[in-house]
């Protein structure tokens, strides 16, 4: 297996090259890169390798600016010390998220892991590795949201959520009660985090809660428009002719 690493650590480098040949004598490091700059230039001028090993924090930045530059397809398994940054990872072909101080075992169970989940099965690869992710951080979807008001901090219950939606960039949420609360998570992160028997996207702007919505009437031949609790704090809500069959799926599971 052909292997890159990716890490500004020399002695974490050499360990790694060291329990790769330990696994298996038949490993071959590629290169081993110790910044963003030099990882976007490796990927730019040669073909992906089998698998990657890298580090989140590089000497020049964090490692998610190289995919901001070049397109990756190749799995990647995660050596870092930091645990914040697994969902991120996961939006970008991770494989698995280790942390350091990385052990021979650690790494042989991520590198079978990488064989079963890239072997031929029926199961999407992104499924199968969203499902190993929960299971490694141990948690299930989000049943709070934590949030700030000036000096003063409340946890709010998600089947007390209405809806999530982005104004100006920003992602805030609406309560049965009506109060509104800034998150600081894009909607691509509240898709995983969210029950998604409770949650749909609707469209780019808004996730809604299936307990929330108070009635659905035909907008058009092809579209929906759908009426949910505290409706005037954000507005009309139209699910599009591609949505349409998706939207009817969730209300029918």
């Amino acid at each position: 297996m052909n292997v890159l690493i990716i890490e500004n650590e020399k002695p974490a480098a050499d360990k790694l090259r060291r329990l790769l040949k330990s696994i298996s004598p038949s490993n071959i490091v590629s290169g081993v890169l110790e910044t963003v700059e030099h990882s976007i230039n490796w990927f730019l001028k040669n073909e992906n390798p089998d698998l990657v090993l890298m580090d989140i924090q590089l000497d020049d930045g964090i490692c998610f600016e190289i995919f901001e530059s070049v397109k990756i397809s190749t799995p990647i398994i995660f050596t870092t010390a930091y645990d914040e940054y697994a969902i991120r990872a996961f939006k970008v072909n991770s494989v698995d998220y280790l942390l350091k101080p990385i052990t021979k075992e650690a790494l042989e169970e991520a590198l079978n892991k990488f064989k079963n989940l890239f072997a031929a099965s029926t199961k999407p690869i992104d499924e199968q590795i969203f499902n190993q992710l929960q299971k490694q951080l141990g948690k299930g979807y989000k049943s709070r949201f934590f949030v700030k008001i000036g000096e003063h901090c409340k946890s709010i219950a998600v089947n007390d959520i209405v809806c999530f939606y982005i104004i100006e960039r920003n992602t805030f949420f609406t309560t049965k009660s009506g109060n509104r609360y800034d998150t600081e998570y894009s909607m691509e992160q509240l898709e995983i985090f969210l029950d998604p028997q409770q949650f749909f996207r609707v469209n780019r702007q808004m996730i809604i809660n299936i307990n929330s919505i108070t009635d659905i009437v035909a907008y058009s031949s092809s579209r929906l428009r759908v009426k949910i609790a505290q409706e005037e704090k954000v507005g009309e809500i139209l699910i599009s002719r591609e949505k349409v069959p998706a939207f009817k799926k969730w209300l029918g599971r």
